[in-house]
C-alpha cells in the first residue's frame, strides 16, 4: 500500500511540474500582456514535436534541444506577436483568446496531417536512465530530473519577475507603457520579449515532457484546460500563485488516484469551483 501511495504520489509530483511550468508561462503573458494565451497547449506541443524532429533529421540530443528548442520557439512567438498579437493590445481581453485559440487549432491541424495521431517516442538521455530503490518504491531518475529542474526554473522565473530591473521594467510595461516609454525604454520589445519568454516556457516543458509521454498532435490540447484552471486558482497573473498551486493540484490529483481513481479527471475543477466560491480572484489574486 505504502509503495502504490508514493507511486501516485510521485506521478502527481510529475504532472504537477509541468502543471507549475505550463501555468508559470500563461500567468506571465497574462499578468504583464493581459492576453489570454490559449496557444499555451500547442506551444509545448510545438516543443516536444520540434524537440522529435530535431533528434530524427539533424542528430541534435536532448541537451541540446533542452536549450535551442526554446529559444527557436520563442523566437515564433515573438513573430507571432509582433506581427499580429500587438495589433489586439487595449482592446478586449476575449479578442486575444480568439486569436490564440485559433493560432492552437492551426498549430494541432498542421502537425495531425503532417504525422497523423499516433504517438511518437523520444529516447531518456543515457545520463538520466535508471534509477534508484528506496525500498519502498523504485525512483526513477529522469522523472526526478523532471521535478527537480521544473521547481528550480521556476523559482528563478519568480526571482527575475519580482526582484530585478528587468522584472521592474515589466511589471512597470503593464501598468504604464507611456510612461516607461518616456524614460527611453523599448516597451514594444519589452512586450515581445515577455510573450516570447512565456512560450519558450512552454516549449520547455514539452521537450522535458517527450521522453515521458508520447508526442502527439494532440498533446497540448488534453492538459491546457487543467493549466487554465491551475490559473485561475492560484490567481490570474500571479506567478507565485500559478508555481505553488500547480505542485499542489498534482499532488492532489495523485492522492485522488490512489484513493478514488475515477475521480482524478475532475478534482482540480471541483477544486477551482470551491475556490471560486470563497476568493473569486483565487488564493494568491488580489482580491477587487
Amino acid at each position: 500500500m505504502i509503495q502504490a501511495l508514493s507511486g501516485q504520489l510521485l506521478v502527481g509530483l510529475i504532472n504537477g511540474s509541468f502543471y507549475a511550468l505550463l501555468s508559470l508561462g500563461l500567468a506571465i503573458i497574462f499578468g504583464l500582456l493581459d492576453v489570454v494565451n490559449f496557444a499555451h497547449g500547442a506551444q509545448y506541443m510545438l516543443g516536444a514535436f520540434v524537440a522529435w524532429m530535431a533528434m530524427q533529421y539533424l542528430g541534435i540530443n536532448y541537451w541540446s534541444a533542452l536549450i535551442l528548442v526554446p529559444l527557436a520557439v520563442g523566437v515564433l512567438g515573438m513573430v507571432f506577436e509582433q506581427l499580429v498579437l500587438r495589433r489586439l493590445y487595449g482592446l478586449d481581453p476575449l479578442y486575444g483568446l480568439l486569436l490564440t485559440f485559433g493560432l492552437a487549432l492551426v498549430l494541432e491541424g498542421i502537425f495531425q496531417n503532417a504525422f497523423g495521431i499516433s504517438g511518437k517516442s523520444y529516447p531518456v538521455p543515457d545520463l538520466l536512465q535508471g534509477g534508484t530503490n528506496l525500498g519502498f518504491m523504485f525512483l526513477p531518475r529522469y522523472r526526478m530530473w523532471v521535478v527537480v529542474v521544473s521547481i528550480a526554473v521556476c523559482f528563478g522565473c519568480w526571482f527575475m519577475i519580482e526582484r530585478t530591473r528587468l522584472g521592474a521594467y515589466l511589471r512597470a510595461g503593464t501598468e504604464n507603457p507611456v510612461l516607461l516609454q518616456a524614460f527611453g525604454v523599448n516597451v514594444p520589445l519589452i512586450r515581445a520579449l515577455t510573450y516570447g519568454f512565456g512560450v519558450a516556457l512552454a516549449a520547455f516543458a514539452g521537450v522535458m515532457a517527450a521522453p515521458i509521454y508520447q508526442v502527439t498532435p494532440l498533446m497540448g490540447s488534453g492538459v491546457i484546460m487543467v493549466v487554465f484552471a491551475v490559473v485561475v486558482i492560484g490567481g490570474m497573473g500571479s506567478i507565485a500563485g500559478s508555481i505553488i498551486t500547480g505542485l499542489g493540484l498534482g499532488l492532489i490529483e495523485g492522492l485522488t488516484k490512489f484513493f478514488y481513481a475515477p475521480a482524478s479527471d475532475v478534482v482540480v475543477f471541483v477544486v477551482m469551483a470551491l475556490v471560486l466560491l470563497a476568493r473569486p480572484a483565487g488564493l494568491f489574486g488580489r482580491q477587487l
